[in-house]
């Protein structure tokens, strides 16, 4: 997430040539950008169909203007409240089980967020690509952009760098997205109401949103690409986190070999990475506030449950979302979040 501090801290850089370029370009586009009332920060900006902060249009043009990718990249996608904390840290987990200890592991001392960067953030670096270029291979990092919005460098055929996307409910994701929100807005702004936000989502103005089409963006390509792009559900790794594992190391080329499943390594991975344990780390529950990044890890987690919309919705806006959700996933197959009995939606 952004914070708009960021900006003022971003002008202060010393930019390389290509990055002057680029910062010109952001500055000369960003008036030109229909606007909208943002969920904590002031706006937010129209940007190629998805409503987007300053922050996160500048970080997408960066990514398009100078972003290297590798073959070994990869890439954890999430639409905002959808579980980026988590996925981050079971992709962390799969990709560095050689390396560490789970009694001495990272994610004991250190949020998901401190071990997988942040792609739009971290482009930004000091001004050039010298610090996202200087990470080692594989390079593991975190994005919340849509699929479409990435240049295709990072998305032909002719790219080995990889994607894992995880969805949840959007009446799953708009409570998430409304405690969150209230959570970040500066003292003395009253709080957002849940009819406020409500309509907001409906309309598609969310951070990242419509959230509907960030979702069918990376589903279709997960389509069309299923060695690029896979596609979770939130609801289905909480009810088989050991199969979900298992299928995001296949897709990575890691899968667990047979001795590590005699080892249970598989279980200890999901046991490092839930909700209570994660939420239960000291680095997890204290308040790291700073005017730098004024998100704290506490932030992150809330109560990592499906179907909590049930304790904020009404009857009529769960039939609302329903009905969006119904229109927008028409014709893909699978299971929808609609609650119908239908063979639409993802």
């Amino acid at each position: 997430m952004e914070n708009s501090n960021f900006f003022a801290i971003e002008k202060e850089l010393k930019l390389d040539e290509g990055y002057q370029k680029t910062y010109k370009n952001v500055d000369e586009l960003l008036p030109t950008l229909p606007r909208s009332k943002g969920w904590w920060l002031d706006q937010l900006l129209q940007y190629q169909g998805f409503w987007l902060s300053t922050y996160s249009v500048r970080g997408s043009m960066l990514i398009d203007d100078h972003f290297n990718p590798r073959p070994t990249d990869i890439i954890v996608a999430t639409s905002p409240k959808c579980g980026t904390t988590w996925l981050r840290a079971l992709v962390f987990s799969i990709i560095n089980r050689n390396s560490f200890d789970f009694s001495d592991h990272p994610l004991r001392k250190a949020n998901p967020r401190d071990l997988v960067q942040f792609l739009e953030a971290n482009i930004r670096g000091d001004g050039s690509t010298a610090s996202i270029d200087g990470l080692p291979s594989p390079r593991l990092l975190s994005t919340h952009l849509p699929y479409s919005l990435f240049p295709e460098c990072m998305t032909d055929d002719t790219s080995a760098c990889r994607f894992v996307y995880i969805c949840r409910d959007p009446k799953d994701v708009l409570v998430s997205k409304w405690h969150f929100a209230n959570k970040l807005r500066p003292k003395g702004v009253p709080p957002l109401s849940l009819e406020e936000v409500f309509d907001l989502f409906c309309k598609g103005v969310s951070h990242y949103g419509p959230f509907w089409d960030h979702v069918l963006g990376y589903w279709k390509a997960s389509l069309e690409s299923p060695k690029k792009v896979l596609c979770l559900k939130y609801e289905d790794v909480k009810k088989e986190p050991l199969g979900c594992l298992r299928k995001v190391a296949n897709f990575l080329g890691v899968p667990f070999t047979p001795e590590e499943e005699n080892k249970e390594i598989v279980e200890e991975i999901v046991k490092l990475c839930s909700f209570e344990n994660m939420s239960n780390q000291d680095v997890n529950k204290s308040d790291t506030r700073s005017q730098e990044n004024p998100i704290s890890n506490s932030d992150f987690f809330r109560k990592g449950e499906v179907g909590d919309w049930v304790n904020h919705l009404s009857p009529q806006m769960s039939e609302i979302l329903d009905q969006i959700t119904e229109q927008k996933f028409q014709g893909w197959p699978s299971k929808d979040y609609s609650g119908r009995d239908l063979k639409v939606g993802i």
